[in-house]
């Protein structure tokens, strides 16, 4: 079921069952991992690389909140088939970095984490190209669905179980410039499987 009606999308009320994190709560939780980890890249050279799309709002404000100079690069993965709740296993790189990461102090930022196959692959990836280090920022961690053990060293939220959209979390591409994280309601949208 698409979030459309006769061809029109739509309002994200028609599909929201409730606000899991609010605009204040992500902003302040988001200044809070921006200073930590400030204070935890001081003397190096730090060089965020974003998964698109879904990191792209939470990359954008913690840039913000990241008070020492950083660079920043993006990377897409595709790990879902034609469900989007279950991930098949294959991670496909759909885009590239820019730039050479050997040497460099990367923190990977991601949205979510669910069942951690994608990170993993990902890691993968990136450790062979030799990086000074390699740390993890997720906004968000659903911790119950965890199939692959992964390093997720700066975490902004646990959450449920639940199907979430908003702050950059889509419904087949839409409503990621909601400024908080909903949960969708069953009864108006079911994910394919």
């Amino acid at each position: 079921m698409r979030p459309t009606l006769g061809g029109t999308v739509l309002a994200y009320q028609e599909l929201l069952k409730e606000i899991l994190i609010d605009e204040e709560t992500l902003q302040e939780r988001i200044a809070a991992l921006g200073a930590e980890i400030s204070r935890d890249y001081k003397e190096k050279s730090l060089h965020l690389v974003c998964i698109l799309r879904g990191a792209v709002m939470f990359l954008t404000d913690l840039m913000r909140q990241i008070s020492i100079p950083h660079t920043i690069d993006f990377m897409a993965i595709s790990s879902y088939g034609a469900g989007i709740r279950k991930s098949h296993g294959q991670v496909r790189l759909t885009m590239d970095l820019k730039d050479d990461i050997g040497g460099r102090d990367v923190l990977l930022v991601e949205d979510i984490i669910d069942s951690g196959n994608t990170l993993s692959s990902v890691l993968e990836l990136l450790t062979v190209r030799k990086p000074a280090s390699l740390k993890v920022c997720a906004l968000l961690d659903k911790t119950e669905r965890r199939e692959v053990a992964v390093p997720i060293d700066y975490c902004g939220f646990v959450i449920p179980d639940a199907f979430v959209f908003g702050y950059g979390l889509d419904l087949d591409e839409y409503y990621r410039n909601l400024p908080f994280i909903g949960i969708v309601n069953p009864q108006r949208f079911q994910p394919p499987e």
